[in-house]
């Protein structure tokens, strides 16, 4: 009695894992697309901005597309940098000690010693922090930057991922290494 209770329980964990694999599998789907792209022995060689111009200008069905979704990439480097610098900014300026004033500073540095340096060090402010803004503030501005491209440019309406596709697949046709 007790095995078939411990089978009933090994087989209800293995069919909710395999409802997670298909379940994933279904939502991934998106990848087999890339696959022929992403399994290489050789890869494939960089492109310039010259061949996806080249591409664009071949393409009357992708090309506009490819384009659009190359502009909405500059929007989202945008709102990266943006968002990057603005938090990395407010973190390095509050981060610093508020009864510290510039001109005290700078005649603390003037006359310190070794050991008042280390100790002047402490107060000027803390880069973790500020280094940590920057990389979630990179993120952040950049996810926001890549919304604001999805609805300014309406790419919702646009097959960019089937853009992106054709394009490798002219390339490979281009330098020769498909058919």
């Amino acid at each position: 009695m007790a095995d078939s209770s411990a089978d009933s329980s090994a087989s209800f964990f293995r069919r909710h894992l395999e409802g997670w694999k298909g379940y994933w599998a279904e939502r991934l789907s998106i990848i087999d697309n890339y696959r022929p792209f992403l399994n290489r022995n050789k890869p494939l060689p960089k492109w310039s901005a010259s061949d996806v111009e080249e591409f664009i200008a071949s393409d009357p069905v992708y090309g506009p597309t490819l384009k659009t979704a190359r502009e909405a990439a500059k929007f989202a480097a945008a709102g990266g940098l943006i968002g990057a610098v603005s938090t990395a900014a407010v973190s390095w300026k509050y981060s610093r000690s508020p009864h510290e004033s510039n001109i005290t500073l700078g005649l603390e540095l003037a006359y310190a010693t070794l050991s008042k340096l280390t100790c002047l060090a402490e107060h000027v402010g803390t880069p973790k922090s500020a280094v940590l803004s920057l990389v979630a503030g990179g993120v952040f501005g950049m996810t926001f930057g890549q919304e604001i491209a999805n609805h300014w440019l309406q790419l919702y309406r646009l097959d960019t991922l089937g853009s992106e596709v054709k394009f490798l697949e002219w390339w490979e046709r281009k330098i020769g290494e498909r058919p």
